[in-house]
């Protein structure tokens, strides 16, 4: 449906009223929604909002909206900005349909911050953020509450930035503040940081690794508990390599997750992606369709830490496997991935 909304009008009814309308907001009520809001600003007159939120007769949210799979840019927001100064309201959104941006007043009052301090995208909902959105709903809608958590979120996200930052390449200050950490007597100098910078590198990695990993196995158990298979009893579909998967020492790597999303937001062009299973193993993860080692869409080789292989399979399910430098390597073979998975449905 996406495809066929070409202007910012067809967006609007198709997707944001809706969203408005989800939210407990009656948009054909002028008292509650109202379309087209005059926003003057200064010497620019006419100035309009596309849609303003009320209660209680005042305006608690700003709507801007776009066409859909338009670029969210600095110029939209700044038109948003614009208007966010001259009303009472405290939250603002920035979409187009499809990506929601919101933005409050968190740095200095009655001027919208620069960052948005919660991001929505409709193509992949996460629970918490919808968790958040709920907040915005007529019938919860508390100012204060939705400021408070807000603010909570917009250093939420900042800190989520920091940490990825400190994973790819960690501060001096953070490298010498572990380093003494594990050698209280020790003598942090120039030799010792270039020596043990990627070893923190390394440590948080693997400590995100097994955390991951510990939750895959807990899911993992508790869905065995559900479907009453036990964890010693293969499945119908089992082999050798089922053995090697329950083996204890195999761990799933952050890098493995990774992939594995990569490789299901790939094929879910040509199958539903619910269908898109993994399994780890000692030399490999499998990725699967409908969970069956006989329909394997490709093996990700991540254990040798000096060179990562991606396998895919030919007709006859023959492996090849291509050295890949970085994650972002495997679109190359989006077009294999696909044929393979949709081969086994035809």
């Amino acid at each position: 449906m996406i495809g066929h909304l070409e202007t910012e009008e067809a967006t609007k009814n198709a997707l944001v009223m809706p969203f408005i309308a989800a939210l407990g907001y009656d948009v054909f009520n002028p008292q509650e929604v109202v379309p087209e809001l005059t926003a003057d600003v200064g010497v620019k007159k006419g100035e309009k909002v596309d849609y303003a939120i009320k209660q209680d007769g005042e305006v608690i949210i700003l709507i801007e909206c776009k066409a859909a799979g338009a670029n969210l840019s600095e110029a939209n927001m700044s038109q948003l900005f614009r208007y966010f100064t001259v009303t009472k309201a405290r939250i603002a959104i920035l979409t187009n349909g499809i990506h929601y941006r919101l933005y409050s007043d968190l740095e200095e009052p009655n001027k919208m911050d620069a960052r948005p301090f919660l991001e929505l995208d409709l193509l992949d909902i996460r629970d918490h953020h919808v968790n958040e959105v709920k907040r915005l709903a007529k019938g919860s809608f508390d100012l204060d509450r939705m400021l408070n958590a807000a603010s909570e979120l917009k250093y939420l996200r900042e800190l989520r930035r920091v940490l990825a930052e400190q994973f790819e390449s960690p501060d001096p200050e953070l490298v010498r503040f572990l380093y003494l950490k594990v050698n209280p007597e020790g003598r942090f100098i120039a030799s010792v940081r270039e020596q043990f910078g990627p070893l923190v590198a390394k440590a948080l990695q693997q400590f995100i690794s097994e955390r991951v990993s510990g939750r895959l196995r807990t899911a993992l158990a508790q869905e065995d508990v559900v479907t009453g298979r036990k964890q010693d009893e293969p499945s119908d579909e089992s082999n050798i390599e089922d053995e090697e998967e329950r083996d204890p020492g195999i761990e799933t790597t952050a890098d493995e997750i990774e992939a594995f999303h990569m490789v299901k937001a790939i094929v879910r062009e040509v199958v539903a992606p619910e269908r898109i299973a993994h399994r780890d193993t000692k030399s490999y993860m499998g990725i699967l369709l409908d969970d069956n080692n006989r329909k394997p869409i490709c093996r990700l080789r991540f254990n040798a830490a000096s060179q990562y292989y991606l396998g895919t399979f030919d007709a006859d399910k023959n492996e090849t496997r291509h050295p890949i430098d970085t994650l972002n390597d495997i679109y190359q073979y989006a077009d294999h991935l696909r044929q393979t998975a949709a081969g086994y449905d035809s």
